[in-house]
């Protein structure tokens, strides 16, 4: 029986006194239950395959659960297709009514039911729960809650109203049992992660990291070239040792709507601890959830004396050092006025 995978042979040997034809007998019925269902579509099961999962314990799971008949019957299966070799991490739901081969090709296919959801840069909580309910992945109001759950931001050491600001732009995997308290765990486990080498660039910056994450987020929302970002952090930076109002437009809408570039006389006259225009120093908290170019902006900026910048109509911007010449780019660039 050269042919056969290693592990049928030694089941085989308990039978090598039956006569030939009871023995070929046996084996076609074995064979014909490998490629049976186990049910009728009754048990569904999400089976978690984690990168480099050993095949005999995931044969020995889905038994378990009652998604097939026999981890041995499927451990063959697989090995005479050659799907045990092509297993793929993700989470699959299964139910018990698929049949053996179309487990293992599932498997091995890395299509995966869980889904991917992309948080942009600077985005901020409010901005991100539209994108999950636009998707159907949860509604805003339970993403919402989630960012704003004070258990939930105790236990991950976040001393705030909410997960605002610590939510990393990435893209994410979300499960079929992740919830949005999970997803919102695991973004902000993401920027512990990627924030954690830069203690001493905090310490250093003579700023606490919510002040780094508030500023960065600033910077995020006003940058739109990546390389004015330590420009524009030069600016925020350069005006707090000065005790001046930062005056930055996102503050003056957060919470109201989503920044596009165009703030009126009214935002910045609007009553809010956030507008930057009517307080001293940083808003109370972020705007928005900051990627790690800007954070790094805010903790090694440009050295310039700039204190002004204004939107040019290409998408970068003027830096000025005195009101006076940024007042003459504001006539240039915006007759309506854009402060900076």
């Amino acid at each position: 029986m050269p042919l056969l995978p290693s592990i049928l042979r030694s089941r085989l040997r308990r039978f090598r006194y039956l006569p030939p034809l009871l023995l070929l007998l046996a084996v076609l019925v074995w064979y014909g239950l490998m490629l049976r269902p186990a049910g009728n579509g009754s048990r569904v099961y999400t089976l978690m395959v984690p990168k480099g999962a050993g095949f005999t314990a995931l044969a020995q799971e889905l038994e378990k659960r009652g998604m097939v008949r026999s981890a041995l019957q499927l451990q063959v299966l697989g090995r005479l297709t050659g799907l045990d070799r092509r297993m793929q991490p993700g989470e699959y739901r299964l139910t018990d009514a698929m049949k053996p081969e179309a487990i293992l090709e599932k498997l091995a296919s890395g299509v995966s039911d869980a889904c991917k959801f992309t948080l942009p840069e600077g985005y901020s909580t409010y901005q991100a729960a539209v994108l999950l309910d636009r998707q159907g992945i949860f509604s805003r109001n339970e993403f919402l809650r989630a960012c704003r759950d004070r258990q939930l931001l105790t236990s991950l050491g976040i001393d705030a109203a909410s997960a605002e600001g610590y939510l990393f732009p990435s893209t994410y995997l979300i499960g079929l049992h992740l919830g949005a308290r999970g997803l919102v765990t695991e973004m902000v486990r993401e920027f512990r992660h990627r924030t954690a080498g830069l203690g001493n660039l905090v310490a250093r910056s003579g700023l606490t990291m919510a002040q780094v994450v508030t500023l960065a987020s600033m910077v995020e929302k006003e940058a739109m070239q990546p390389e004015e970002r330590p420009l524009i952090a030069s600016v925020f930076r350069n005006r707090l040792k000065l005790r001046m109002p930062l005056q930055s437009d996102p503050t003056a809408i957060y919470g109201v709507r989503a920044f596009g570039g165009t703030v009126t006389r009214a935002d910045l006259q609007r009553p809010s601890p956030y507008n930057t225009y009517r307080i001293k120093g940083l808003p109370p908290g972020p705007i928005g959830n900051p990627g790690m170019d800007a954070i790094k902006a805010v903790l090694e900026p440009a050295v310039t004396p700039y204190l002004y910048f204004v939107a040019r109509k290409d998408g970068t911007h003027q830096f000025s050092c005195t009101l006076a010449e940024h007042n003459r780019g504001v006539q240039l660039f915006l007759k309506k006025g854009k402060r900076g």
